[in-house]
């Protein structure tokens, strides 16, 4: 007789749009696996409507603390703005509870060490949801790429393309780099980039340039760079909130086929294409074509693969080194984009003012009052 799988009791802290639009069908595809039990929110309409939706059983807090102490949960979701991620995830590790977080998982070097500190301490895991690598499309890309199936990769390109009005900004949280770390460079892009990250591996080398072109924010608008990967691949990556056609995009030109996803805010098996090059017959390149299984991109795809970690008693996907390589970059882009110098891996150590805040307190980028 097959055992029945283990449930693991859920909070979630935030219950807004991307608790109750992701996180919540996530939890009710893999019911067999999760039981929803609490909910955290400051805003108390919005916690009783998010109950609603949820159904019976969830109970209620405006407290992250006393939710802790009081429901003791074994995983909590955070979709809270992202100043509050380090906060909350430190307590509920404490509390002995794994945790999925929204990106970014906090907002610089320093305060991921402070979590992986945590991690030891404790013994769970905090993963960040970067649902983009989960897609059936995805994983048949990453596959073939690292397989060596495609040839070596030289050349790539990440595109962020999105457009954010001034209606946007006008969230208090959004476009400071106190309260949402950054602008499309750790709020938008970061999951095409983590993407590309996934399927090119590590990276050595970044120079990089930034602008506020339209908006009036603290953080840039809009960022680009150029990238070379350990494996010798050179890559553009861009960022932006100013694009009125909007797009998500990845190309990676391999020496026997070119890689291709264009999509928006999510990508299924169609939206991935493989360009054999000249040389190759036609019976290797129909070896290429993407499963027929189709699983979106989706919080659901990433929970399938956290829980499974959970149950092999190993470190679950989107966490340690590999989730610190993502953010990495991200400090590693600014510091290139705001000093004109480039970076390389392993560089912004403690002591770089790039490893304590995203900005580096660069006179003309940090807030009053942080600039060096």
């Amino acid at each position: 007789m097959a055992l029945s799988p283990v449930r693991r009791r859920v909070a979630v802290v935030g219950t807004g749009a991307i608790v109750s639009g992701g996180h919540l069908p996530a939890l009710r595809a893999h019911a067999d696996r999760t039981e929803l039990v609490a909910a955290v929110d400051v805003d108390r309409d919005r916690l009783d409507a998010f109950r609603r939706q949820a159904g019976a059983g969830v109970a209620g807090y405006t407290s992250t603390g006393a939710m802790l102490d009081a429901v003791r949960p074994d995983l909590v979701v955070i979709g809270t703005p992202p100043s509050l991620h380090l906060e909350q995830t430190v307590a509920a590790l404490k509390a002995g509870a794994w945790v999925w977080c929204e990106k970014p998982l906090c907002l610089s070097l320093a305060e991921y060490d402070e979590i992986a500190a945590a991690e030891e301490a404790s013994g769970a895991y905090a993963s960040v949801v970067f649902q983009h690598r989960y897609g059936s499309g995805a994983v048949h890309a990453r596959e073939l790429i690292s397989s060596g199936a495609l040839g070596t990769p030289l050349v790539a390109h990440c595109q962020t393309t999105w457009h954010r009005g001034t209606g946007y900004y006008s969230v208090p949280w959004r476009g400071r780099w106190s309260t949402e770390g950054g602008g499309p460079t750790m709020g938008h892009g970061i999951h095409q980039y983590d993407l590309l990250l996934h399927l090119l591996g590590p990276w050595e080398e970044v120079r990089a340039m930034a602008g506020r072109l339209v908006h009036a924010t603290e953080s840039e608008d809009v960022s680009t760079a150029l990238v070379r990967f350990r494996g010798g691949a050179l890559a553009t990556v861009v960022n932006s909130v100013l694009s009125p056609h909007e797009m998500s995009r990845i190309r990676i030109d391999c020496a026997d086929a070119t890689v291709e996803l264009t999509h928006l805010y999510g990508h299924r098996n169609d939206d991935w294409s493989y360009t054999p090059a000249p040389h190759v017959p036609a019976e290797r390149a129909a070896a290429w074509r993407t499963p027929a299984a189709d699983v979106p991109s989706s919080h659901t795809a990433q929970l399938g693969a956290l829980l499974d970690a959970w149950d092999a008693g190993v470190r679950p996907p989107g966490s340690g080194q590999e989730a610190r390589g993502t953010l990495e970059f991200a400090a590693a882009l600014y510091k290139a984009a705001f000093t004109g110098q480039p970076v390389r891996a392993a560089e912004i150590v403690p002591g770089d003012p790039y490893y304590e805040a995203m900005h580096g307190g660069h006179p003309d980028w940090a807030p009053e009052g942080q600039r060096a």
